[in-house]
C-alpha cells in the first residue's frame, strides 16, 4: 500500500479526492490537512510515504512546506497539485524538492497512476508544465554557471560529475534528457527494467538529485547533456 497525505485548503476538494484516492486498491490516505502548518504537524505524526501538495494555502503555502518537509524527510516523495501553473510556481516547487506537479484538471485514474509513478522513482509533469520545464533547460543551456549558492556544494564540477558516471549512465542520462521513460529506455537499450532502473538510481544519486527532472537540471547546467 502506498500511504499518502492529501494537502489542500479547500475542504471539499481535499475530503473528495481522499476519498476516491482511498478507493484504489493499492492506496491508503492516512490523513489530510488544511495548510501547510497542518502538512508539516501531520507528516510528523504519520510519516506518509507520499504527500498530494496543494500550493496556495493560508498559514504556509505549500512551497515553504516542501521545502521544509523534505530537508526533514528526504525519502519522502512531495506531488504537488493545483490550479497555479506560473512559471515561478513551478520552478520554486522543483527547487524546494517536489517530485511532481499535476493540475487539478486530471482524472483521479491518471493522478492515481502518477502517484505509482512517482513512488518507482519518475518525476510527474503535467504536459504544460513539462513544456515549461523544457524551455527552462534550454535556457539555462545557454546561461554560463553561475556561482553556486551557499549549500549547494553538491552540485560537482562536469569534469567529477563525468568521472563519477560510466559510460552506460550517460548513456542513460541522454536517455532522459530526450524525455524517454524507464520502459522507452529498456526498449531502446534492450535492457530489462530492474536493471534500468537500478542505472537510473545511480545517476540521481551521483548528481545529488531527488528525481529525474534535478538530475536534468543539474546535468544541463554542467553542459553534460543537452536538450534540443
Amino acid at each position: 500500500m502506498i500511504r499518502i497525505l492529501v494537502v489542500d485548503d479547500q475542504d471539499l476538494i481535499r475530503k473528495g479526492m481522499a476519498l476516491l484516492l482511498g478507493k484504489q486498491p493499492d492506496i491508503e490516505v492516512l490523513g489530510m490537512a488544511a495548510d501547510g502548518e497542518e502538512a508539516i504537524a501531520q507528516t510528523d505524526a504519520l510519516t506518509p510515504e507520499l504527500i498530494l501538495m496543494d500550493i496556495k494555502m493560508p498559514k504556509m503555502n505549500g512551497i515553504d512546506a516542501t521545502q521544509i518537509i523534505t530537508a526533514k524527510h528526504p525519502k519522502i516523495k512531495i506531488l504537488v497539485l493545483t490550479t497555479f501553473d506560473t512559471d515561478e510556481l513551478v520552478f520554486d516547487a522543483i527547487r524546494a524538492g517536489a517530485h511532481g506537479y499535476l493540475l487539478k484538471g486530471i482524472t483521479v485514474e491518471a493522478l492515481a497512476a502518477a502517484i505509482r509513478g512517482v513512488m518507482r522513482g519518475e518525476s510527474q509533469l503535467d504536459a504544460h508544465v513539462a513544456t515549461k520545464v523544457l524551455q527552462e533547460f534550454r535556457r539555462v543551456k545557454t546561461t554560463p554557471p553561475s556561482r553556486p549558492a551557499q549549500g549547494a556544494s553538491a552540485l560537482a564540477d562536469a569534469p567529477l560529475i563525468l568521472e563519477q558516471l560510466s559510460e552506460r549512465e550517460l548513456e542513460i542520462l541522454s536517455l532522459i534528457a530526450q524525455g524517454l521513460n524507464n520502459k522507452e529506455i529498456c526498449e531502446r537499450l534492450f535492457l530489462g527494467e530492474g536493471t534500468v532502473r537500478n542505472y537510473v538510481s545511480n545517476v540521481l544519486s551521483k548528481l545529488h538529485a531527488n528525481d529525474r527532472t534535478q538530475a536534468l537540471v543539474t546535468a544541463v547546467r554542467h553542459g553534460i547533456v543537452q536538450i534540443r
